[in-house]
């Protein structure tokens, strides 16, 4: 059933229609643009979605003073316009809207386009079932296999911007003659000429194309760092100014700006400087683009791309686009687009890509025990927000200052998130353990590696399983349990539908409470437990508690 109001409602009476329609197995109701949409939150409801990067902090509830608007900001992270309810509630639009947690209530306004108010069933997994179906069904497709059996290895902590091919070669087969098992190598920023001028630098790379056949003999799947960012003052530059497959600076009018497109390229500040930005609403933009990428992927072997810088906050500055009344969060929608073409992708940054087969990785962590506790909540919510693909951040945390010290290095804390990677659906290195740990902790983190090559089929299994209904790999407990208090536990999730995964979060922890609901479990350590049951374990450093549902009780 579905109403669509021509004119805004007061906000009471909005609520009162809804929470009559709510009474129906399954019920909607469509706002136009503009209107503001106010939902009491019914008692124990709790909510997720809007910001992956605000996961630790959800569930919403009544409790929850929050407001976000999800135009133009990302923040950092995956970004959609959905938000699910623990009592089968839902929001969708197609475009950004601003949400607010105040006072007991669900507050929409700053709307864009026409937002959707659902209800379907009593629980998270009927909410997330009916709004997902409807409006982010998955494609049958997921990223490359080899992501979700192998860890991933990124360059960016051992290498920062010194990405060249000796060092690329020695990581390789340090990752090898340590006895971790091989899997994707991504080379990170600046492998590049410039910003735009996708080839390999001469003066780091003598045989980029012999050093790919080194990788790929080795056992390694080759991915290169790529943004959308063109470095100014280059032969790039200006030919991609002069053909206008830039945006455009937005003192002139669109006239003036076509007819000398040369000189009026807008620059963005980012974190590597000022830069252009490639205008990808544009097709021709969009073909270059890709041309240049199967270029690598044809002439030297690469397999896939690690697409990065695709925030939206980069195009809220009244930039000129081909495309005019695109909105910021649609070109990183275009950017996001891209990766489409490479089953081997990764992104950071996202918007409405749901459904999809692109991986997406938590934004970068610092190495610390309160960014460490935010990987778990923070893949929840990707999950519930219909990114399945999913991979926390790199291990230890992608801020690499903290790892040019040895001496700053907290041991224990890599260990731990070695332990937190190992049983999500992919897991990636950057920092190189055997570089930075004792040998001890080295071989935690090994066996972590190859506890995930272990359960690599069974995660690849799930995979598959998402790209036909849509749903999570990773899931909060309350999705199978509802109504049992589970939706505000942040430190244990379930993979796939029986493993119950409790990794310690916890500085110098050596037993943790460990929640299980009903049924008999089965641990990493043999033993045997009866649900429902709340106990403490122990968690030496090198033991990662998991435990499958044999039977209900």
């Amino acid at each position: 059933m579905i109403l669509k109001y021509l004119k805004s409602p007061a906000t009471f009476l909005s609520v009162v229609i809804f929470a009559v329609l709510a009474q129906l197995n399954a019920s909607e109701l469509t706002y136009v643009q503009s209107e503001t949409i106010e939902l009491e939150l019914l008692s124990g409801e709790c909510w997720w979605g809007g910001l992956s990067v605000d996961g630790f902090r959800m569930p919403y509830t009544e409790e929850t003073e929050l407001q976000r608007n999800l135009y133009g900001d990302n923040q950092g992270n995956q970004a959609s316009p959905v938000l699910v309810s623990s009592k089968g509630r839902y929001i969708w639009s197609e475009m950004p809207y601003r949400y607010s947690f105040k006072s007991g209530a669900l507050i929409i306004d700053n709307t864009m386009g026409p937002v959707h108010v659902g209800n379907e069933g009593d629980s998270l997994a009927q909410s997330f079932a009916a709004v997902s179906q409807k409006y982010f069904p998955s494609n049958g497709k997921i990223p490359d296999p080899l992501l979700f059996t192998s860890p991933q290895y990124n360059t960016w902590i051992e290498l920062i911007y010194n990405q060249n091919e000796k060092d690329i070669r020695l990581y390789a087969d340090a990752i090898l003659s340590n006895d971790y098992p091989p899997g994707v190598m991504m080379i990170d920023d600046n492998w590049q000429r410039s910003y735009g001028d996708w080839r390999f630098r001469a003066d780091r790379f003598d045989d980029p194309k012999g050093m790919i056949r080194h990788l790929h003999d080795s056992g390694f799947k080759v991915m290169m760092w790529i943004c959308p960012f063109v470095t100014s003052d280059t032969e790039t530059f200006r030919y991609l100014a002069a053909e206008g497959l830039l945006h455009l600076d937005p003192e002139r009018t669109q006239k003036i700006l076509w007819a000398n497109t040369r000189n009026k390229a807008a620059v963005i500040r980012w974190w590597n400087g000022a830069s252009a930005m490639l205008d990808l609403s544009n097709p021709r933009a969009f073909a270059w683009i890709e041309s240049e990428l199967d270029v690598l992927v044809e002439e030297y072997g690469v397999d896939g791309f690690k697409f990065d810088a695709g925030d939206a906050k980069f195009y809220k500055s009244g930039i000129i686009s081909f495309e005019q009344d695109s909105i910021a969060n649609k070109h990183t929608e275009y950017f996001a687009q891209l990766g489409l073409k490479y089953p081997l992708n990764e992104y950071r940054a996202s918007w409405k890509m749901a459904g999809l087969p692109l991986a997406q990785r938590l934004r970068d962590k610092r190495p610390d025990w309160g960014d460490l506790r935010q990987l778990i909540p923070g893949m929840i919510a990707q999950g519930l927000m219909g990114y399945a693909y999913t991979c926390p951040d790199m291990i230890g945390g992608g801020e690499y200052q903290s790892f040019l010290k040895l001496d700053n290095i907290d041991q224990e804390l890599v260990v731990r998130s070695a332990q937190v990677h190992a049983l999500m659906p992919m897991m990636q290195f950057s920092v190189a353990p055997w570089r930075v740990l004792s040998p001890e902790n080295n071989e935690i983190c090994k066996e972590m590696a190859k506890l995930h090559a272990q359960f690599g089929e069974e995660i690849l299994a799930l995979a598959h399983r998402s790209s036909r209904t849509g749903e999570p790999i990773v899931k909060p407990m309350a999705w199978f349990w509802p109504d049992e208090g589970y939706e505000y536990i942040q430190d244990q999730f379930i993979l796939g539908d029986d493993l119950l995964i409790a990794p310690v979060v916890e500085a110098s922890a050596r037993a943790r409470r460990i929640i299980f609901p009903e049924g008999i479990w089965t641990g990493d350590d043999g033993s045997k437990v009866v649900g429902p049951a709340d106990i403490e374990v122990e968690v030496p450093l090198e033991r990662l508690p998991y435990y499958r549902l044999q039977a209900s009780k």
